[in-house]
């Protein structure tokens, strides 16, 4: 198995009941339904913590989304023209964000987190951080994101984010030693995501990721 994917197979194998749900074919997006699945998730006060300061593209809501200079996660997709989706877009690009902090941080408790994911999606997220955790490893390289598109729920609530990841240039490293653990490029690296993004209850801007899906070895995405 390749290290750098384990936190993925890990809370496959660990909360597969939970929620990362193989997705298949296209299916499911191509549907003519406006009823978004765990669109009724109810969004949960997030937290904050006090922490040094960072710069304050780094905090959009108040919590550090900062990360190592060596992670780079990039968001290679086109702003929706509607408000709300563009919000939910950038809030589901925030909540990778806060996943790899927490892996940097070593804990599954960063403020980010709580921040942005309710639900299930908070239980996917704390999975995947202690994955990385149990693991001994950090996150190095670059991690892409692409082809992303919206689907909003009739009740203006629930946004549907879904998007392509390339993780062939991003890899697994040991915290003890720094050792990078290089793969070579194969469809393992291609992930496909569904992220149901719940609009927080008082707040015009904040969304939290309330349930994710994810189809690995993705060739739709290659």
């Amino acid at each position: 198995m390749k290290r750098r994917t384990l936190p993925t197979a890990a809370a496959f194998a660990t909360a597969a009941a939970l929620l990362l749900t193989a997705c298949g074919g296209g299916d499911e997006s191509s549907t003519g339904s406006d009823e978004i699945a765990g669109a009724s998730q109810e969004s949960e006060q997030p937290s904050k913590s006090a922490e040094p300061a960072a710069p304050q593209e780094d905090k959009p809501d108040g919590v550090d989304l900062s990360l190592p200079a060596d992670t780079n996660l990039v968001f290679d997709w086109d702003k929706p023209e509607d408000k709300n989706e563009a919000a939910a877009m950038e809030d589901a690009a925030n909540f990778f964000r806060a996943i790899y902090r927490g892996v940097d941080k070593r804990t599954a408790n960063e403020a980010a987190i709580a921040t942005y994911s309710t639900g299930e999606g908070l239980h996917y997220a704390k999975t995947q951080v202690n994955a990385w955790i149990d693991g001994g490893w950090t996150a190095t390289g670059t991690l892409r994101h692409y082809n992303a598109t919206t689907r909003s729920a009739d009740s203006g609530t629930s946004v549907e984010v879904a998007f392509c990841a390339d993780a062939g240039k991003f890899f697994g490293k040991e915290v003890k030693t720094g050792k990078v653990l290089t793969t070579e490029p194969s469809i393992e690296d291609f992930d496909y995501y569904k992220i149901i993004m719940v609009k927080f209850p008082t707040s015009d801007t904040l969304w939290q990721a309330s349930k994710v899906f994810v189809e690995t070895k993705a060739a739709k995405c290659q």
